[in-house]
């Protein structure tokens, strides 16, 4: 009696929609199994209703909280021991690791991008002339990517620098013919300026032949590079092909890359917070390659460690998952309060990770601290390294 009521369940689960055989592997099945013990989908022939779905869907949400708030309160009040616990085997009490931090990832870097923080980049870059001068004579012109001289403030600039020196010094033959020469330089520089602008706008494909033949390659490029950007705002070009099209330009891959650096620089300098959105809106993806290569150097220092190079994979994960918890946290705090909390937290995590290091490796206070010191030191080198390599590569891909 008492077997029999230990198998009553309530719903698609009831005895009466046993079977004996799975309907999905086509395992043979006994009238207990209210699970089939190779794949283990639910052992019931009853057709799938509305409210049978709405309960798993709430029961497999239930089950998931649960580990959820274990998974929390372990990583959050016991440094290193969550690690400890998954690679000894209890694995079913926590949640995977690797989708832990995937989720929460996913969840700070799209409050990062509604949070609206690169707004104002839009609106500094409408008020911008795109001439880039830094206070020198020298202008760098994003427009059309080149370099052009403003001969009147050049002279202004010479006269105060010769107003500044004796006039017995001023007056030398050398100091003569060094202004001389400065200013036959920059009126060269505007005139070649000057003759190159007429050549592409009157035969932008002969000149753009004439692009190939020139020697140094890095030349090549960037005066490639300068006519596509030249080209996309005058005649509106929306493609590489519609370039070669028009200009009767060669297929090639550094033709390609010109373009498409050119029109991601212009994009970008219309619209520099979409491209900061986009970019950190690849982080998630970039993580789970960046640490990987990170828990080599784990593996490196702890070495000599009963430790498999997955350990400590599974070991950055959790840390890397504690880090984007607080850094959450953070970003609730500073929209409620309208503070600026990132620190405080960022110093909560370094006080965290070195008791978890000391905690799941077992080592004394002073043999930590040194590994801890240089695991972070490589750590900010590969993420430096990492934001680098983004940031060009979405230049190319923007």
């Amino acid at each position: 009696m008492e077997k029999k009521d230990s198998l009553v369940s309530k719903g698609r689960y009831e005895l009466r929609y046993r079977g004996d055989q799975c309907l999905n592997c086509g395992h043979p099945l006994d009238i207990s199994d209210k699970y089939c013990p190779s794949c283990s989908q639910a052992n019931s022939t009853k057709k799938l209703s509305l409210k049978d779905f709405v309960d798993e869907f709430f029961s497999g949400l239930i089950n998931y909280d649960s580990k959820l708030l274990k998974t929390l309160s372990v990583l959050l009040a016991r440094p290193g021991t969550i690690t400890k616990d998954y690679i000894n085997g209890k694995r079913v009490t926590y949640t995977n690791p690797f989708r832990f931090l995937l989720s929460l990832a996913f969840l700070y870097f799209l409050m990062v991008t509604f949070n609206n923080r690169f707004t104002g980049l839009d609106r500094a870059a409408s008020r911008f002339d795109r001439n880039i001068s830094m206070g020198s004579p020298i202008m760098y012109d994003a427009n059309s990517g080149s370099f052009s001289s403003d001969s009147t403030e050049f002279k202004k600039r010479t006269s105060e620098v010769l107003a500044h020196l004796d006039p017995a010094d001023a007056n030398t033959p050398e100091v003569k013919k060094g202004v001389s020469i400065l200013d036959s330089l920059i009126v060269a520089t505007n005139l070649k300026k000057v003759n190159r602008d007429s050549l592409m706008a009157t035969d932008p494909s002969g000149y753009f032949k004439s692009l190939e033949e020139e020697n140094s390659g890095i030349n090549r490029f960037s005066s490639k590079m300068e006519f596509f950007g030249r080209m996309i705002q005058v005649d509106t070009l929306y493609s590489f092909q519609h370039a070669q099209e028009k200009y009767n330009i060669p297929s090639s891959l550094s033709n390609k890359m010109a373009f498409q650096v050119s029109n991601s620089f212009l994009r970008i300098m219309d619209h520099p917070s979409d491209f900061i959105n986009s970019t950190i809106s690849k982080l998630p993806f970039v993580i789970f390659l960046f640490l990987p290569v990170f828990a080599i150097f784990i593996w490196l220092v702890y070495i000599r460690k009963k430790y498999t190079y997955t350990d400590h994979l599974i070991f950055s994960f959790h840390n890397q998952s504690l880090l984007f918890i607080l850094l959450i946290l953070s970003l609730v705090i500073d929209a409620i309060f309208k503070v600026s909390s990132a620190a405080i937290f960022i110093t909560i995590f370094s006080v965290y990770l070195f008791l978890a290091m000391k905690k799941f490796y077992g080592q004394g206070t002073f043999k930590t601290i040194v590994k801890y010191l240089f695991l972070n030191t490589i750590f900010t080198f590969l993420a430096v390294f990492t934001v680098i390599m983004l940031f060009t590569g979405s230049v190319f891909t923007y």
